[in-house]
């Protein structure tokens, strides 16, 4: 029995999607810059995507500009922004930023960029009135991510954005983990700027969108031919562009049962893991990601041949047959305390036993309630082996 648990990783590529690259492939496959037929096709069917992806998120067409993904559409407005000012100024994030928007802004402090750093509750939730105290009158972009990846916790972006706007600073969310699974409007939310990604919505890996409110100024990071409205030089991935179209279209029609079809296993799956007092979960349980459950390990302090860390049980429900993840699938090949866990007031031990379990379309009753079995199963198998001090 073979279960994928980890979609906030990655999604499979939805059979629609896959049919309409195969199409842009085999008789679609123009350069879109070019003025002929070959290229009117490609160019229509990347603005036919642009009309998708917008409808998502009840964009302006004219306001979205395609990306290689969720980590450039970040790196642009990061940079984009902080390119437009001779001299360093004041940026605002979270402390649980997914690295695509905390490591430029690193990069931006050894420049003598001055960085705030929003703490977070035990939840992983930003208070608005920290951000309201945080700004300066040199403050120029707040980003603060729409919902945590690793914890699954979801942001007051609504808030967060008005005090924005009545300070006259841009508001960027990484909505990388919530396009597509949570309604998003962002006209009514007041947002400047958003980060999508294709492979999180059962779209092509390779491919995202960066929404850019009219007015909203930003250098762009490659220069070149000037395609996607100046804001991205380079021709553009048409297969994929057409697979994320479709895939955004698709989420769009079904994100109203799907959600709460996933909210429903996936509070099944807290529920039948209720018992088990090793796993603790993490993140906010109300204000969370509907496909979304993490956890802690609880291990009392023993000595061990080998530490059982997110890791260990990972491995192990590999050799089961199910996939989920410890923290971000990015940072999951490292051993060390997550950064994440670590900002909401974790331990260094607590923070390496941090485990992901993220459900997805193919995701039914009968894999949760198995999933359950096994990793109670592993956990029994495990703890025995602890010696106590």
């Amino acid at each position: 029995m073979q279960i994928y648990l980890d979609h906030s990783a990655t999604t499979p590529t939805r059979t629609e999607s896959i049919a309409a690259m195969q199409k842009v492939l085999s008789s679609g496959w123009g350069n879109p810059s070019s003025i002929h037929q070959w290229g009117e096709r490609a160019s229509t069917t990347i603005e036919q995507a642009r009309f998708q992806v917008a409808a998502l998120i009840n964009a302006n067409p004219d306001a979205i500009a395609f990306t290689s993904g969720g980590t450039e559409a970040n790196n642009q407005v990061i940079m984009g922004v902080a390119n437009l000012y001779n001299s360093p100024q004041h940026l605002i994030i979270s402390s649980i930023e997914h690295s695509s928007i905390s490591a430029p802004v690193q990069c931006l402090e050894k420049k003598g960029w001055q960085v705030t750093r929003l703490a977070v509750d035990r939840s992983g939730r930003i208070n608005p009135d920290d951000l309201r105290l945080a700004i300066r009158s040199n403050t120029v972009l707040v980003s603060i991510i729409h919902g945590q990846s690793e914890i699954g916790t979801i942001q007051p972006v609504a808030k967060l954005a008005a005090i924005c706007r009545n300070y006259r600073v841009y508001f960027h969310t990484d909505a990388v983990q919530t396009a597509g699974r949570i309604p998003i409007d962002v006209q009514k939310l007041g947002i400047d700027l958003l980060s999508i990604s294709s492979h999180k919505l059962y779209g092509p890996q390779g491919t995202g969108a960066l929404y850019i409110r009219p007015g909203v100024e930003l250098i762009p990071l490659l220069a070149g031919g000037g395609q996607e409205m100046g804001q991205r030089s380079g021709t553009q991935a048409v297969p994929q562009l057409a697979g994320f179209g479709v895939a955004a279209e698709l989420a769009s029609d079904e994100l109203t049962a799907e959600n709460m079809r996933l909210i429903g296993l996936r509070d099944r799956l807290f529920h039948l893991l209720a018992d088990c007092p090793i796993l603790v979960p993490t993140g906010d349980r109300i204000h969370r990601l509907p496909h979304h459950l993490s956890f802690c390990l609880n291990i009392p302090r023993c000595h061990q041949s080998e530490p059982i860390t997110g890791k260990t049980i990972v491995r192990q429900l590999n050799l089961a047959g199910i996939g989920i993840s410890s923290g971000a699938a990015c940072a999951s090949g490292k051993l060390t305390p997550s950064p994440i866990l670590l900002a909401m007031g974790y331990s260094q031990t607590d923070a390496v036993g941090g485990i992901r379990i993220t459900l997805g379309k193919s995701t039914a009753t009968a894999d949760i309630d198995w999933t359950a079995m096994v990793l109670k199963q592993i956990l029994d198998r495990l703890i025995p082996q602890l010696v106590c001090v």
